[in-house]
This record gives structure tokens, C-alpha cells and sequence, in this order.
């Protein structure tokens, strides 16, 4: 069981759209797929359609006011859900006690062996809510644009990572890689901003997925219709990339697997 979380200190670079795309594309395949939202704008709930309020969520988890199990949903889009609420936006002043980084941890413990993969979706900013995400986590999936403030996203979430999660929290968390995404090929910017990628990619020892994700209208028509992207065009170009990067994904898993055997 993989315990991933899809992260980036900057907003709009596909998060929350990796996330979804990645519960149910994996589910697709016959997975046990479980996606934690942590992000207070809830988008990946909204999309996954599940309930947000009048039910156990993530926040009443990293109060202890509930068991894992009494929050999850099923979604009507192939996988389970905890979802997010609005008052995650508190959780800063909520929960300020002595090892709450570890609160998620504890939480999904009880829940591990009943899933293939669960995927956290994190809000673009360094607080608790990530921090927990990222003491959980067996790894992180950064989706980025070729932008350079994007790029610039990257090396500050890198080192963020290694100075207060690795060497504090969670010293075996790695980086399973960086996923562009909302990519063009045809722009110069687009090119030239892929090749920086790449080389911040080899200073904070993480690779750049193969796979890159081709900007299309499929996404945002597929989440105004609360709908995975395969479900609504499985055959548009976002919706083949996303499936040849859960390809990519999961050969670096089972290789990893061969290597460690």
C-alpha cells in the first residue's frame, strides 16, 4: 500500500486535477483507491461528488472526532473519499498542540490495509494541513506548468521538504517525480521552461515524468459536469496522458519493488 500526496506551493498547476485523475484512473484498473482532500476549497470533493458538510470529514480526523472509517464516502466516480470541509481553513489555530503533524498519520493507520493507494490532495501552501499530508505520506507527486514561478515553486517546496519533513518527520518520503501538466509544445516559453524543469528536477534529485499533460478544455468540461476525465472523453489527448502517466507511475513503482527485492 502507497500512501502518495500530490502537492505544490503554488495554485493552479493541475493539483487537485492530478489528484482526481489519478483516483480514478488507478480504480479504473482495478485498485483499492481511497483520495483524502485536505484542501479547505474542497474542489476534489466537489468533483468527486461527495458530501462536504453534515458528515465526518477531514478536519473532524485531525480533531479526533471521528474514526477514519466513519468518514469515508463512496463516490460515485469509482472510488472512496474522505472529504475536506471549510473548516480545515482553521486547523492552524484548532489544532496546536505537541505532534499534530502526525494526527493524519494516526488517523488512516487503521485504514491501510484496506486499499491499494491513497492519494492525498494538499492545499498550495506549506501549513499544518500539509505537513500532515506529508507525514503520512509514502511520497509526493508535484504537477507543475511550464511557468517560472512555477518552476521557482518547485525548489522552495524541495527544500521545505527536506529541512522540516525529511530530516525531522518523515525521513523515508521521497519524491516519486514532477508532472507538467497545462503543457504546450508549440510555445518557445513552453520549451524553454520544460528544459529548466528538467534541471531543477536533477538539483533536488527528482525526476521529470516523461509524461507530460497537453493543456485541453476536456479538464474544465469534465469538472464543471463532476465527471473524471475518462468517463467524459476517454479518448481526448488529456485523458491519454493521464493514463500513460498512471503507466509511467506504476512501472517506477514495480521497479522500485525489483530493487529493493
Amino acid at each position: 500500500m502507497r500512501v502518495i500526496a500530490i502537492a505544490n506551493q503554488k495554485g493552479g498547476v493541475g493539483k487537485t486535477t492530478t489528484a482526481l485523475a489519478l483516483c480514478s484512473g488507478l480504480s479504473r484498473r482495478g485498485y483499492r483507491v481511497l483520495g483524502i482532500d485536505t484542501d479547505p476549497q474542497c474542489n476534489f470533493s466537489a468533483t468527486s461528488r461527495v458530501e462536504t458538510s453534515g458528515v465526518p470529514t477531514t478536519i473532524n480526523l485531525l480533531l479526533r472526532d471521528a474514526q477514519a472509517r466513519e468518514a469515508i464516502q463512496k463516490s460515485p466516480l469509482g472510488y472512496d473519499v474522505i472529504a475536506g470541509s471549510n473548516a480545515l481553513s482553521a486547523a492552524e489555530k484548532m489544532i496546536s498542540d505537541t505532534g499534530r503533524e502526525h494526527r493524519l498519520e494516526e488517523a488512516i493507520e487503521s485504514i491501510r490495509d484496506a486499499y491499494d493507494f491513497i492519494v492525498l490532495d494538499t492545499p498550495p501552501t506549506l501549513g499544518i494541513l500539509t505537513i500532515c499530508a506529508f507525514t503520512a505520506a509514502d511520497s509526493i507527486i508535484i504537477p507543475t506548468v511550464a511557468s517560472f514561478y512555477a518552476a521557482a515553486g518547485i525548489s522552495e517546496l524541495s527544500h521545505s521538504v527536506q529541512q522540516l519533513i525529511h530530516y525531522n518527520i518523515n525521513p523515508t518520503i521521497r519524491f516519486d517525480g514532477i508532472l507538467l501538466t497545462k503543457y504546450d509544445s508549440r510555445t518557445i516559453v513552453g520549451r524553454k521552461m520544460k528544459e529548466i524543469t528538467e534541471q531543477i528536477g536533477e538539483h533536488i534529485d527528482a525526476k521529470v515524468f516523461q509524461t507530460v499533460i497537453r493543456s485541453s478544455v476536456a479538464i474544465d468540461s469534465a469538472q464543471v459536469l463532476k465527471t473524471s476525465i475518462f468517463d467524459y472523453d476517454s479518448g481526448s489527448t488529456v485523458a491519454r496522458d493521464y493514463q500513460a502517466f498512471i503507466d509511467e507511475l506504476l512501472k517506477g513503482y514495480e521497479e522500485d519493488g525489483r530493487q529493493k527485492d
